[in-house]
């Protein structure tokens, strides 16, 4: 599965970076995916989505995306 961020709603909260820094960064103040979902930060990653406070964070699976 792919992370994918909506740019424009990101706020830059770094949320996601705290909670799942080898996934997620933090770009000129805005977060992007570094890496793909692996079965050891899935939990993670699902956390850093619901704790989003602007619901910025989505997953696509890989067909989807390309």
């Amino acid at each position: 599965m792919k992370v994918c961020i909506n740019k424009t709603d990101c706020i830059g909260c770094q949320f996601c970076t705290d909670i799942v820094p080898d996934v997620f960064g933090i770009e000129e103040g805005v977060a992007f995916p570094k890496s793909e979902i692996r079965n050891h930060n899935d939990n993670a990653v699902q956390e850093a989505i619901e704790g989003c406070p602007v619901g910025a964070i989505s997953i696509t699976e890989k067909s989807e995306a390309a």
